[in-house]
């Protein structure tokens, strides 16, 4: 499967490799076909005398002899030279990984938007396997992981030292087995054990909804094979009923496709503008992706949302457009996930996934370890949890006194009516139709959306006074207009 499409300018020696900037994770994954020999080759550039090379080759398989002859127990030499290439390939950066043949054709389905699996995104961070973002509605999500976990003990195996490859195999499985995972978080005092039940996760990658009937929102949740149709529709929905701003929520979503991340930054901004571009160690692995014409374009005023479990493609969106003064990135510091991984198929049917670049914003900046940072740096609060019924009690008094000072007479229950009340009491009143009740549920969900959510809250604040806002707000790049 080939990602790349007409109208982007990259390198022919590129041609038929897959680029995908998502986290190895057990929910998404890769599709990687063939790539040029002659580009393989010419990774191999030795800075030192060859001679060295072969005389630690030489003293490698004089180990492997050893161990095949003379180790306490008997061994397969195709399982130490296995645990060599492992062992040489976690020196490197944790993305760089060897796939043994069944974990390869394992992972060349996983981008289809429909898979099995606990619906948790995960990497290695400080050493650690940590979940980038649950995926909403789904087991994991539903039992209470939540971005930031530290995964520690997959059933009784033990994480310390487990490449992700070999993490993603022990939590794929049947749809309807459980699986165990101990998991350590912060603010937990001992580690805690969840119980998850295996199924099939079938992901709508872009969701949205109208705020304040002008405001749109969306939310992409991966970046997925379908994310720029899927978009289109979103937008054409929200567009044909009077929205004329735009939220996008980006939080919690890991990454994807370099392809549709390149689809959906397109659709906001003019023709011509450089989204991203690749720098690695060969000139071949040097690409630029811009805009084209072939999508229709919007110029709403834009805030998009970002948080800790942001990364890889979310920040390639979010950087470009806040590079390009297209959006107001709103939320707290993302991942930091900006290296490319080339899938090369070997020989057996295995394959290398192999780190070859680094991806920067239009301005240059490198996403890779420091991510995006917000033009405005909004918390999440951490939900309170009392401890007890004589606690619940106290908060709940706390908090109706709090209320009482926002009420008004006509708040209260049987409050006495004034003049127009009565007069309109008198006459006959219109039964409410199934039509009007339902938008009222509709606007009351709404509502609860903006009271549990204080990010999306400031978004829609800010998107609410945007006529006054842009009166101060210049685009740091002369690019299509953001608000007419």
């Amino acid at each position: 499967m080939n990602i790349q499409k007409p109208g982007y300018n990259r390198s022919n020696a590129f041609w038929g490799v897959l680029f995908f900037i998502g986290f190895f994770v057990s929910a998404l994954g890769v599709t990687g076909v063939g790539i040029n020999s002659s580009w393989a080759q010419s990774i191999v550039t030795e800075k030192e005398d060859p001679r060295d090379t072969y005389e630690k080759l030489k003293v490698f398989s004089e180990i492997i002899s050893l161990l095949e002859s003379s180790y306490v127990e008997p061994i397969e030499s195709e399982e130490l030279i296995d645990g060599a290439i492992r062992g040489m390939l976690k020196s490197l950066d944790p993305h760089t990984t060897y796939l043994n043949p069944k974990s390869y054709k394992d992972m060349r389905v996983e981008t289809s938007g429909k898979f099995g699996g606990l619906g948790i995104e995960i990497s290695m961070r400080d050493g650690m396997l940590t979940v980038v973002s649950p995926i909403e509605d789904t087991p994991a999500d539903r039992v209470g992981i939540l971005a930031g976990d530290k995964i520690i003990q997959i059933e009784e195996d033990p994480t310390l030292d487990m490449t992700l490859a070999d993490a993603v195999n022990l939590l794929r499985g049947k749809p309807g087995e459980p699986i165990d995972i101990t998991v350590f978080r912060e603010g937990f005092t001992e580690p805690k054990e969840f119980t998850i039940i295996r199924d099939i996760i079938k992901v709508k990658s872009v969701k949205h909804k109208i705020y304040n009937k002008e405001i749109g929102y969306i939310k992409i949740r991966s970046f997925s094979k379908n994310t720029g149709s899927d978009l289109d529709k979103a937008l054409a929905t929200i567009a044909g009923k009077g929205v004329n701003r735009l939220v996008l929520d980006l939080r919690n979503n890991p990454g994807g496709l370099l392809n549709q991340a390149v689809e959906v930054a397109d659709r906001f901004l003019d023709s011509e503008n450089l989204i991203v571009y690749t720098n690695g160690r060969n000139e071949d692995q040097n690409m630029r992706f811009t805009t084209r014409n072939q999508a229709k374009k919007y110029n709403f005023p834009m805030v998009i949302l970002v948080n800790g479990g942001s990364a890889s493609a979310s920040e390639i969106v979010s950087g470009a457009l806040q590079d390009l003064g297209r959006a107001i990135v709103l939320g707290t510091q993302t991942f930091g996930k900006g290296s490319v991984q080339t899938i090369i198929p070997l020989s057996d049917g295995s394959a290398l996934r192999l780190t070859t670049a680094r991806y920067y914003t239009p301005s240059g900046r490198v996403i890779q370890e420091n991510g995006i940072a917000p033009d405005i740096l909004v918390e999440q609060p951490l939900a309170k949890v009392a401890k007890d019924d004589k606690d619940k009690v106290k908060e709940e008094s706390e908090t109706k006194k709090k209320i009482r000072r926002f009420l008004r007479e006509k708040d209260l229950k049987q409050h006495l009516k004034g003049k127009k009340d009565n007069k309109d009491s008198l006459g006959s009143s219109e039964p409410v139709s199934e039509e009007e009740t339902k938008k009222t549920k509709e606007l009351a969900s709404l509502e609860e959306d903006l009271k549990k959510d204080y990010q999306l809250q400031q978004a829609v604040s800010l998107l609410t006074g945007w006529d006054i806002m842009k009166q101060f707000y210049k685009p740091k790049v002369s690019t299509t207009a953001m608000a007419k």
